[in-house]
């Protein structure tokens, strides 16, 4: 497994052991350090916008003190929503390597290509290079996920 996927791993854990929000952890690595790590934290922050990737990039924004992410790459535990995908390239990250895709999310009760479907969204047209990575590791946390009880999806 790729190291900062299973640090991505460790967030989304994080996150659903606080009951903070759904099953999506986030790194963002430039020259092979990590500059943030953050995880969903929507029902923490009732925050609809609190998605791991999102909290990763204003976190990595403290930390660099730009807005500018070129040379950065993150590593999510699922494909970015269409949300966070414009986000990464508002800010210049130069790929994006995710471990679940939109359909997987869509299986365990997550609305992500209502969006999808919704602006159009090609991802095969997209500039911005990503890479399914580690999706087997990803997936048995997006299985335990979908088997626990009393959880709310986001």
């Amino acid at each position: 497994m790729n190291k900062f996927m299973g640090i991505a791993l460790k967030e989304a854990e994080i996150g659903i052991k606080e009951g903070e929000g759904g099953l999506f952890g986030c790194v963002i690595v430039k020259n092979g350090e990590i500059i943030a790590k953050a995880h969903n934290r929507v029902l923490e922050d009732n925050d609809p916008t609190s998605h791991g990737e999102i909290n990763a990039l204003q976190e990595a924004g403290k930390k660099l003190k730009t807005f500018n992410f070129s040379g950065c790459e993150l590593y999510t535990t699922g494909q970015p929503c269409p949300m966070c995908l414009c986000a990464c390239m508002w800010a210049n990250i130069d790929k994006i390597y995710y471990g679940c895709s939109i359909e997987d999310n869509e299986k365990i009760g997550f609305r992500d290509k209502v969006f999808e479907d919704g602006f159009n969204v090609d991802y095969e047209k997209i500039k911005l290079p990503m890479q399914e990575i580690d999706r087997a590791e990803c997936l048995k946390l997006f299985d335990k996920y979908k088997k626990m009880k009393n959880k709310k999806l986001y």
